[in-house]
């Protein structure tokens, strides 16, 4: 019984020893804080991610557009996600009515998603 949780013992001690680790090494080598902060130093500290700002303005909004595709995208990934299992069934049953289902799946998926391209859903307006 014991040996079945080694694995998961040897992972867990290697997972924090290694997080400690580099949490120690950043703290010892890591940029440290000047005595006197200036306006250089300020700008420094702040995170850059890709250009944009860190603040953004309070009347930046996104637009439907972008919803829209992040939802669709969400959608289609979880369809996605459901042929992984129905593979490893045809994988040990070797039935034609298994590949049929799944063929059928893909159709509707296919269906679906040139009816969301014609509507216009995926264009970035």
């Amino acid at each position: 019984m014991l040996k079945s949780y080694l694995p998961i013992l040897v992972f867990a001690v290697l997972g924090l020893t290694v997080g400690g680790v580099f949490a120690f090494l950043n703290h010892l080598i890591g940029p440290k804080r000047p005595a006197r902060a200036t306006s250089a130093s300020r700008r420094q500290l702040e995170p850059y991610e890709s250009g944009i700002p860190v603040a953004p303005a309070k009347n930046l909004r996104f637009g439907v557009s972008f919803y829209l595709i992040a939802m669709l995208f969400i959608l289609f990934d979880i369809e996605v996600v459901f042929v992984y299992p129905v593979g490893v069934i045809m994988h040990g049953a070797h039935s034609v009515f298994v590949l049929v289902e799944l063929l059928t799946f893909v159709v509707l998926l296919l269906v679906a998603f040139v009816y969301v391209w014609r509507k216009g859903a995926l264009d970035w307006k």
